[in-house]
Formats: C-alpha cells, structure tokens, sequence
C-alpha cells in the first residue's frame, strides 16, 4: 500500500514539547510514534524552518531532536510555491498578514501531498479556508488537498465491517 505523502505545518512539530496543551501533545507524540515507525512520508518546508527558529535555543534543541527521529523531506523554496500562496492571499482565504500559512498549504499544494496536518484551527483547519483551497486548487490545476489535524491519522482500532 502506497504510503500517505503527509506535510506538517510548523504548528505540528511545536506540540511535540508543548507542555501546556498536553491533550494535542500526547496526540501529536502518538502520530510521531508512527512517523517514526516510516509509516507516512513526511514533507516539511522552508516555512517550518523559519517558524521554529523563532523558538527559544532549549525548545529548538528538542524538536530537532524529534525531527532527526524521522525520515523527512525538506522542501526546497520554490517560486510556484510562493505564488500560489500569494494567489490564496489574492482569493480572500487568508490575508497577507498571514501569508506564511497560504505559504504551508502551497508548498504542500505544490509538492504534492496528500494531507497537511495542522493544529492551527483559526487559519489552516477551519472550514473557510479548506473550502477557499479547494475553489483556488480546482481553478489553478491543483489536486484537493486533504487538512486534518493529526489525531486523524493515529487510529489503530480496527473496525467491524460486519454492522
């Protein structure tokens, strides 16, 4: 079975030391168990990188500790990418002052991903901006792209399809 292409955004690897939000910590920490395991192909772009060195030196210590845990890709900057987030800016999804999140979906867009995980409900995981990615990708030739947060993908419990 072909593995899931799965972009985080930097709100992702944050709550991997995120003391004070334990619930999407230990959900987060349970995904990276199976990011760890090679389960997903992991994308990350240079947008992360620039989010997290914004972080305290101890608290980016440790996430690329947790980074250097898994198999990732780190995405190159790329003049499409930035486009299509100027063009999600251009279509009211998000404004300029949040272009680096139109910047995650994009680079996610471009490299072809099928899921962006996100725990950013105000700009990423929220239905205006699913709905406006959707609108702007069908129009530019895009694919769908899929955004969750990460407790989506750590399921293990099999179910009866005999209901």
């Amino acid at each position: 079975m072909k593995k899931l292409k799965i972009y985080l955004d930097t709100s992702v690897i944050s709550h991997l030391d995120q003391l004070d939000a334990p619930e999407k910590m230990a959900d987060t920490l349970k995904f990276w168990e199976k990011a760890k395991n090679d389960e997903f192909d992991i994308y990350i772009s240079p947008v992360d990188m620039e989010e997290l060195d914004k972080c305290s030196p101890e608290k980016l210590s440790r996430l690329k500790n947790y980074l250097s845990e898994v198999r990732l890709t780190l995405l190159e900057k790329n003049a499409e990418s930035e486009e299509l987030a100027e063009l999600y800016v251009k279509s009211h999804i998000l404004s300029e002052k949040h272009i680096d999140d139109c910047r995650h979906i994009a680079y996610a867009c471009v490299a072809n991903c099928d899921i962006i995980i996100s725990w950013n409900f105000k700009h990423i995981v929220n239905h205006k901006t699913i709905s406006g990615v959707k609108s702007v990708n069908a129009i530019a030739g895009y694919k769908e792209m899929a955004i969750y947060i990460p407790t989506i993908l750590i399921s293990t419990e099999e179910t009866d399809d005999t209901l």
